[in-house]
């Protein structure tokens, strides 16, 4: 589009609005340098530095290879960005012109035609300039000068008189994850990393529009409309609501207002599993002497969150209530999709809280280390009935309480409240990640040998920061949901007996601790905000950490390098020869380590289950990755479903029929998540050799005989159901009925590890009915069926009982395709 047609869009589209018109100024030819350098190189505006470095062939790919090292120089630069950008005399008529920055990281200097107009030092928060007496007519230059935040975070440090760890992020308002991380590369950024706006308006503009929920019932819901409204001049004027008129005085400056509005007959917004995530739109109006100056547009759902805890003879409960309703927490923890985040594509959040969604989830929890996530992600929980627990961005580190830290942190929530509290999927403000747990229980002062009054000056900043400056932020601008602030997770660290009874619950006795997957039998806490267990990622996505031919070795550097815990490897393969055979094969070696991740997070998720409402949440970690790496995902960087994705989807159906096996007996449990309930539910229990005979079928009868929340079922001792069987060689498959006799759920149980499974070879055929579905069939157990090709399974990596088939769905026709069982890798 050339200028001329640009110019000619901002007149017509400022005659159409009335006053206020926006141009992005994202789009404009944008050039970045080193600071020391002359030369001037092309860069993209939402970006960061490495991928303009990338772009200008100065860095390899960071995800390749082992080129991570070869780009930590990049933290110690500073680096400048310039535009130039044209105004017209049209423009300048304006009575007010800001130029607004969404997100700078971090450290900053603003200059505009030469004149130094802000400094900034906050990844997080955004920048609004009023840059009236800034532009002239023609051509205007904007440059940016960053100043390295690693370097400027050690300055910050030396101001303390004690060490505090991981310095030198805690300094810094900027995601942490950027430092490195046990699943992440050390990739520290800088740059324009969200769009750059100018604004044009003139009397009057509306700033921010919260949205109160006063009263609801199923006649009405009654509603405030809380408007910030900037004003030059003293005036009347009018705010429409939907079409809604009120008459309003304002004063010059700041004027705050709250406009009633109802809506009758509300339709809720449900959680994912309990019906529609119905949303209302609500377009605000501001006018003038009839003529429309300001108009914002705000996506609602009407629903009401309660975080519920309350003494009882355990300890206290700890669970949320949605629209009235105990709520079974099903979910998992959110990092940042990239570690350059101005690459995360709408699509790529749509798609990954899609997966979510298909998984049975109904709650995410935003982890602390990363970025407030854009305003994409929270429309995609809102669409998709995904509940937000929200950290705010700080995590397993001190952090300051100076006066000018404080004062960045209320106006960093104050700009994530403005931006995100209308969002109805958003359930939960909690203050960081695992800092009252680091403080107690990680020992960092011995570490660092902190005097007494150094211990105590970390508990005053922390209960400065998490006690006061944010609690205090949110009642001052939220204006819903105001109570709903959870200071720490977890509230309580793994190692102490209170962390199971009471609050949320960080179990890392599996795998930090090395404690056998059983263990979660016995380790269930209230809610499981926090648990996990490593795997490597899709072949697919193994091959995409090379820049050339893969070598498919654990030995090679590459793969080494793209596991970023120092004893992954180590703890990956004692656990695996646990439950497992290890293979020497690379291709085998991948299945069974998904396999033994979904083992893991399986038995955790059924222990949590079993134990409703004693325990009310799961929420394994994680669901996502930065890059292509071996970590605790479900899915792994390029979008691909790991075996425990497939096991989740499994395990968080809302009605399973689960088992627990304790001294010699079975006992059922059977639990629906769902409102609505099951009349005179009866249990099939049938016993099955691997080649598909039924050795003995029978019934089991509920203690109750509804299926409401959870039905414990008359218990079996293992001896009366299998008798001289073998227990390597028989399995269950039980099914779940109702009254009429129709399947409500089915499961299988297995009595032994995988590796002592006495299995058959299997003859495994695939039939194509279409170019997108197949049907797999099998003579014997097939354990732990894998598909592989370049496609999407509706289902993987699951059991195919003898003589049976199943048909599976593919996202795109194939024309080769693999399959791999349990057997082929264990023999």
């Amino acid at each position: 589009m050339n200028k001329t047609i640009l110019f000619a869009f901002f007149f017509i589209q400022n005659i159409f609005f009335g006053q206020y018109s926006e141009r992005n100024l994202s789009s404009e030819k944008w050039q970045f340098k080193n600071s020391k350098d002359k030369n001037w190189l092309i860069a993209t505006v939402p970006g960061t530095v490495h991928l303009d470095l990338m772009k200008n062939n100065i860095i390899p790919d960071p995800f390749k290879d082992e080129n991570e090292k070869k780009v930590q120089w990049i933290e110690n630069e500073d680096w400048d960005y310039q535009t130039s950008f044209k105004m017209s005399s049209k423009e300048l008529e304006n009575q007010n012109i800001e130029l607004v920055f969404n997100g700078l990281d971090t450290f900053s200097k603003i200059y505009l035609n030469g004149k130094l107009i802000q400094t900034t030092d906050n990844m997080f928060r955004k920048w609004t300039i009023p840059v009236k007496q800034n532009v002239k007519n023609g051509e205007n230059i904007l440059q940016i000068k960053f100043k390295s935040a690693v370097n400027v975070g050690k300055e910050l440090a030396k101001k303390v008189p004690f060490t505090v760890p991981e310095s030198p992020r805690s300094y810094v308002r900027k995601a942490q994850y950027q430092f490195g991380w046990d699943w992440g590369p050390r990739l520290v950024t800088a740059g324009i990393w969200k769009d750059v706006k100018l604004n044009f308006w003139n009397q009057a503009k509306l700033e921010n529009v919260k949205i109160e929920q006063k009263v609801l019932t199923k006649q009405k819901a009654d509603l405030n409309i809380h408007a910030e409204i900037i004003a030059n001049n003293n005036g009347n004027y009018r705010i429409l609501i939907n079409g809604q008129s009120q008459n309003i005085s304002l004063k010059p400056g700041l004027n705050t207002i709250s406009v009633p509005y109802q809506i009758k007959n509300p339709k809720l917004w449900q959680p994912n599993g309990w019906g529609d995530p119905n949303v209302y739109e609500l377009k605000i109006s501001l006018q003038k002497d009839s003529k429309r100056i300001a108009e914002k547009s705000e996506r609602i759902g009407l629903r009401t969150v309660e975080l519920i805890q309350e003494k009882d003879a355990k300890g206290k409960s700890f669970y949320f209530k949605v629209n009235g309703n105990p709520m079974y927490a099903k979910g998992t923890n959110w990092i940042p999709a990239d570690s350059f985040s101005p690459r995360i594509s709408k699509e790529k959040y749509q798609k990954l809280i899609k997966d979510s969604k298909e998984a049975h989830m109904n709650m995410i929890r935003v982890w602390g280390g990363g970025i407030y996530e854009d305003d994409e992600f929270y429309k995609a929980c809102d669409e998709n009935g995904i509940l937000v627990w929200q950290d705010f961005m700080f995590a397993g580190s001190f952090y300051p309480g100076d006066e000018n830290f404080q004062q960045n942190v209320e106006l960093e929530v104050k700009d994530q409240i403005n931006r995100l509290q209308n969002h109805p999927s958003l359930a939960l403000w909690c203050g960081n990640n695992e800092i009252d747990e680091a403080i107690v229980n990680w020992k960092f002062q011995n570490q660092f040998k902190y005097s007494n009054e150094d211990s105590l000056q970390v508990w005053k900043d922390y209960n400065k920061i998490f006690h006061e400056i944010i609690p205090n932020a949110i009642k001052k601008y939220a204006t819903r949901d105001k109570t709903i602030y959870w200071p720490s997770s977890p509230s309580i660290g793994w190692g102490h007996k209170e962390s199971l009874t009471e609050g949320d619950s960080h179990y890392w006795g599996v795998w930090w601790g090395e404690q056998p997957f059983e263990i979660y039998n016995e380790k269930v806490p209230r809610f499981a905000s926090e648990y996990g267990f490593q795997a490597m990622p899709t072949l697919e996505t193994t091959k995409s950490m090379f820049s050339g031919k893969p070598d498919l070795s654990l030995q090679n550097g590459t793969i080494k390098a793209h596991e970023k815990h120092s004893r992954g490897w180590e703890i990956i393969d004692n656990y695996m020869k646990r439950d497992y055979k290890s293979p020497t094969d690379f291709v085998k070696y991948n299945y069974i380590s998904q396999l033994l991740q979904a083992r893991g997070m399986q038995i955790a998720i059924e222990a949590h289950r079993r134990a409703k409402p004693y325990n009310m949440g799961s929420l394994y970690w994680q669901l996502n990755d930065c890059w292509p790496v071996v970590s605790w995902s479900s899915i792994d960087y390029l979008g691909n479903w790991k075996a425990l994705h497939y096991q989740i989807k499994r395990s968080f159906e809302n009605q399973v029929i689960l088992t627990e096996e304790k001294d010699g007996v079975l006992n059922f449990f059977a639990i629906n998540d769902e409102l609505k309930k099951f009349e005179d539910v009866n249990l099939e229990i049938q016993v099955i050799n691997f080649k598909g005979q039924i050795l003995k079928k029978i019934s089991s009868t509920p203690n109750g005989k509804n299926l409401i929340e959870i039905t414990i079922l008359d218990p079996v001792k293992i001896k009366n159901l299998i008798g001289n069987n073998n227990k390597s060689e028989v399995f269950l498959r039980l099914i779940l009925k109702d009254k009429n006799e129709k399947i409500i759920v089915e499961n299988t149980h297995f009595f032994v590890k995988p590796k002592e499974l006495k299995l058959s070879k299997p003859t495994i055929k695939i039939k194509k009915i279409s170019p997108t579905e197949i049907e797999i069939s099998t003579d014997v157990l097939a354990k732990d069926v894998y598909l592989i090709g370049d496609t999407h399974f509706s289902d993987n990596f699951f059991d195919l009982l003898p003589k049976t088939s199943k048909k599976i769905k593919l996202s795109k026709s194939l024309e080769k395709m693999e399959v791999m069982s349990l057997w082929d890798a264990m023999n």
